[in-house]
């Protein structure tokens, strides 16, 4: 059975099929979500705040909770879309300002010139540059560096239940 879900701050109502889980409604509504960890619960590229409707949601699972203490915007409304199973009505799905940045060649071909947008860190969520902000090459020898540590964050994660 369907039941309906809100995202803000766009404003839209969508239907969502019982336990499947917010990702895939994001996804299905062509929304920018990235799916790093490929909806295993390890990244937070899918990280989301629930303005209502917490108790309709599948509760959290450790690996979930593992990943949300990473996340530095992380608040008590946080989940992850991917771990979060519709189960009742009333959801409201807040979507976090930004856009997360999926590859470093995406934010090489926009050195020297302003951000349209927050760029958030893809395992944080910390904003990396702000709206209006330039972006350098400083910039990017940061997230090469982080990549080793995503490698690494993943291969710890990788067995967490």
């Amino acid at each position: 059975m369907a039941k309906v879900i809100r995202l803000e701050p766009i404003a839209e109502e969508m239907e969502v099929q019982t336990n499947s889980n917010l990702l895939s409604a994001l996804l299905s509504k062509e929304l920018h979500v990235l799916k790093e960890c490929g909806g295993r619960g390890m990244c937070a590229t899918c990280h989301v705040y629930i303005k209502d409707g917490m108790e309709s949601l599948s509760p959290v699972n450790r690996r979930e909770q593992r990943t949300l203490e990473v996340i530095t915007t992380a608040q008590k409304t946080s989940r992850l879309a991917c771990q979060a199973h519709v189960l009742g009505e009333g959801i409201i799905v807040e979507l976090p300002s930004g856009m997360y940045i999926n590859e470093i060649e995406d934010i090489e071909s926009l050195i020297g010139r302003r951000a349209e947008q927050e760029l958030l860190h893809p395992i944080t969520g910390d904003v990396v540059v702000e709206t209006g902000k330039l972006i350098t090459r400083s910039i990017i020898n940061q997230l090469k560096e982080t990549q080793l540590q995503v490698g690494e964050y993943m291969s710890r994660t990788k067995d967490a239940r």
